[in-house]
């Protein structure tokens, strides 16, 4: 981890410097700062651009940037113990509310367990107003499920989608 910090740290002097190979320190720190590569989505994001005083005008939710209104369906992700499908409601240009459409409850321990974590991942994506919150201990494949789902419906409600 310190590694990645100290990476990271290179890279933003790197951008800020404006110096040479900026342009790909610049694409390496959005990579950075973003959710790690979800292998099974295609990424749509595009590295921030750098200005011409080389600073970077990267801008992620919770940092200022508002979504488009309206309901947003993420992808169906297998939980191992059934899937996980979430929708996004936003209105005024924050998330509102988080439907769970999907989520293992065939067996007694799934549906305890998930009548737990689930609204305290729903409560924690608004306050937040990003992904970028803690997994729920006691349900790490369900909080995994959902938050790669509602990754792939805020992507929708991104502006310029």
């Amino acid at each position: 981890m310190a590694s990645a910090r100290n990476a990271a740290l290179g890279l933003i002097t790197a951008v800020l410097i404006g110096g040479a190979g900026a342009g790909s320190a610049n694409a390496s720190l959005w990579s950075l700062l973003t959710d790690a590569p979800d292998q099974s989505t295609p990424q749509s994001a595009d590295p921030p651009s750098v200005d011409t005083t080389g600073k970077s005008t990267v801008m992620a939710a919770g940092h200022g940037l508002a979504y488009k209104d309206g309901s947003f369906t993420g992808q169906t992700f297998d939980a191992y113990y059934g899937p996980v499908q979430v929708q996004a409601n936003v209105t005024g240009g924050h998330i509102v509310s988080v439907d769970v459409l999907q989520f293992p409850k065939d067996r007694r321990t799934s549906r305890y367990i998930n009548s737990q974590a689930l609204p305290m991942l729903k409560s924690e994506v608004i306050s937040a107003q990003t992904t970028q919150v803690d997994i729920i201990s006691g349900a790490t494949l369900t909080s995994q499920a959902f938050i790669r789902s509602l990754r792939t419906a805020l992507k929708q409600a991104a502006p310029g989608t």
